[in-house]
């Protein structure tokens, strides 16, 4: 038994990262299939998408980095699936100038790829990256095409036919920023509050916690809170729409779902090795107490 004890206070840390990454890359390429209850804030933001009529025209603002993208590319996937889904206009942006580009015009090209009977330019656009965030917001509520002339491969968006209808914000029925810093939270104070465009905002997990006062206030339409919130959207998603069910079932590298694997598998190690440790010292400082 001492000698039990001994082994376990000074197990080679690398068997402690080898237990980490296998608890992380299993549930990513074999779901376990964890159950996820949904929070009152994601399923409002998924009955605000599910009430609006086909033709509606929605805002997707990516406001968020690279170092958060394993929270928010889920998000902004996720929502623009649900929105083409429904047969909603969607119009893409940039705000956040750190990156955000790229991960937009992969997630605009691939959702646009898995739904081959939308159009681009009649059924989504991407209007790429514009500098100034709350100057460019309150332009918006000007006219849309005075913040973003042209599209992002330069076309003028006068000639685009989803803007038919649509002169300015006050148009949209609804903004989703998936966001990290302040740039979320300007869209509710200055965009909602000036030109009552609702607002859903898909924060990182350490960020939400804020904005639950918004959602108390009536200043949300809705959230998708960190990694989970995705993954609740994603599962909300796959029950309403069938085939979107089973693309989300393991066709994917990484999405929401798999992550929340992945997450609640690592915390369980951790939580084993704590508890060996503990147990372990312990154990070892009653023997020593005892001789």
């Amino acid at each position: 038994m001492a000698g039990l004890l001994d082994k376990l206070l000074k197990i080679d840390r690398r068997w402690i990262f080898f237990f980490v990454a296998l608890s992380v890359t299993v549930p990513i390429l074999v779901p376990l299939g964890l159950p996820i209850s949904t929070t009152s804030a994601t399923q409002m933001a998924f009955d605000f998408v599910e009430a609006l009529e086909p033709g509606d025209v929605v805002l997707l603002s990516f406001d968020y980095g690279p170092s958060s993208a394993p929270e928010n590319d889920p998000m902004a996937e996720g929502f623009m699936r649900h929105c083409l889904s429904r047969d909603l206009r969607v119009v893409v942006c940039v705000l956040y100038p750190l990156g955000a580009l790229g991960l937009a015009n992969n997630v605009v090209a691939r959702i646009g790829h898995e739904f081959p009977n939308k159009v681009y330019g009649t059924d989504y656009v991407n209007l790429g990256y514009k500098d100034g965030d709350r100057a460019v917001m309150r332009r918006l509520g000007d006219s849309i095409a005075d913040a973003f002339p042209t599209d992002v491969n330069g076309r003028p968006i006068a000639d685009l036919p989803i803007f038919h209808g649509v002169r300015s914000i006050r148009q949209v029925k609804v903004v989703f920023t998936a966001a990290t810093g302040l740039i979320g939270e300007w869209w509710i104070t200055l965009v909602h509050a000036q030109f009552g465009t609702p607002v859903i905002i898909g924060p990182t997990a350490v960020s939400a916690p804020k904005y639950y006062a918004y959602i108390s206030s009536g200043q949300l339409a809705g959230m998708l809170g960190g990694m989970k919130g995705a993954a609740e959207y994603e599962q909300l998603i796959g029950k309403k729409y069938p085939v979107l069910g089973n693309y989300y079932k393991g066709t994917r590298l990484f999405t929401a779902v798999k992550g929340m694997d992945a997450q609640t598998a690592i915390h369980f190690v951790i939580i084993v090795f704590i508890l060996i440790g503990n147990v372990a010292f312990f154990a070892s400082r009653l023997r020593q107490g005892r001789s």
